[in-house]
């Protein structure tokens, strides 16, 4: 999964053709590295539907600041430069996909 930045998210999420999820997530968090290998599987699976990202909130935190990210993990869906859909908190893969549906 690619790291997107405070610097390129505005390029690479906002401005994207196609649906972006974003995970805040940060080195220290325990539910962030449980979550990340349940969003590379669905990303290798439905990558051409919904691009998935990650954005660490130590390296960059204006833009959680900017969408109000005051837990981790915290999936924010971006489709049209706006938050279509928040899922807060560690789920398991088929939660996600739950949630996920009308993206995939």
């Amino acid at each position: 999964m690619k790291a997107v930045t405070d610097a390129d998210f505005a390029t690479e999420v906002l401005a994207s053709d196609k649906p972006v999820l974003v995970d805040f997530w940060a080195e220290w968090c325990g539910p962030c590295r449980m979550v990340a290998p349940i969003l590379e599987e669905i990303s290798a699976a439905h990558g051409d539907k919904l691009e998935i990202v990650k954005l660490n909130i130590d390296e960059n935190p204006k833009v959680p600041a900017e969408y109000g990210v005051l837990q981790i993990p915290t999936m924010n869906v971006y489709s049209g430069g706006e938050v279509v859909k928040q899922i807060m908190g560690a789920k398991p893969k088929a939660a996600l996909l739950r949630d996920l549906a009308e993206f995939l």
